[in-house]
């Protein structure tokens, strides 16, 4: 089982949401933790906020800058014993709308993002001969969600990330999880919102959104336990453990939610 205390503890997308609240986590449990996000003065904030015990700034879509900012918060705290890649963003909307620059920023910051994050830190652990990488899907990264069509292939490739490594990894004695987050209270998540479709506002409304801190604890004890596949609502649970028997019965779901609402705007 893996033990946060004392353990260099990194994550990216550590200045807010899902990442601050799992580094609030972490300190609590006696982690020395590193926060990675793009935005300086967020982050020295955050770092105050949560006695983070060092910050670097960084785009996680940059390999080079992720490179320097894990070099940085290992020279301050050591190697780096549990990475976490909260770093994210979702930008829904309608396929033949969106624009090709969307698709693209969507995979460099979600999957390229956690990819750079992962490849820093893995060479150090293989040479330990121990880690736990915490990759951070979606949802949408276990069934395919109207007006995602840019978001959700970038998550499923973390998830495919995760499940490739695993296996390759576990012979050094490197634990790789995959969490999958359901509709979460974010800040990102109020900014995704405003993108939503019609279809999309509706599927979302019949999930209840969970804070943020409810999905870190659930990060953490998966983290804890060492659990392979982590979630932190039921609905997402079932998903995860039986998406080929499931998906089709929520693929009809979300259907009718869209036939509903063309109905009420022809």
């Amino acid at each position: 089982m893996t033990k946060l205390a004392d353990a260099h503890v990194v994550i990216t997308g550590g200045s807010s949401g899902i990442g601050l609240e799992t580094a609030r986590l972490a300190v609590a449990r006696g982690g020395r933790v590193s926060l990675i996000a793009r935005a300086a003065g967020r982050l020295a904030r955050a770092a105050a906020d949560v006695g983070a015990a060092s910050t670097a700034s960084a785009d996680v879509a940059d390999a080079a800058a992720v490179d320097d900012a894990v070099a940085s918060v290992v020279d301050a705290n050591g190697p780096c014993d549990v990475l976490v890649t909260a770093a994210g963003t979702a930008h829904p909307g309608y396929f033949e709308r969106l624009d090709d620059a969307v698709f693209r920023d969507q995979m460099e910051v979600d999957y390229f993002g956690t990819l750079h994050a992962v490849r820093a830190v893995v060479p150090s652990m293989i040479q330990r001969g121990r880690g736990h990488v915490v990759t951070v899907s979606s949802a949408a990264g276990l069934i395919g969600v109207f007006g995602y069509s840019a978001y959700g292939p970038a998550k499923y490739a973390v998830r495919g990330l995760a499940e490739t490594l695993r296996p390759e990894l576990a012979p050094h004695g490197i634990v790789v999880a995959c969490a999958y987050p359901p509709d979460t209270r974010t800040p990102g998540f109020d900014a995704e919102n405003a993108l939503k479709p019609p279809e999309t506002a509706r599927i979302s409304a019949a999930i209840k959104p969970r804070d943020a801190g409810a999905v870190a604890r659930a990060l953490v004890t998966g983290i804890e336990k060492d659990r392979l596949v982590i979630t932190a609502d039921v609905q997402t649970a079932a998903l995860a453990r039986a998406a080929g028997l499931l998906g089709p019965y929520v693929r009809r779901t979300m259907d009718r939610q869209v036939r509903k609402v063309r109905r009420e705007r022809s």
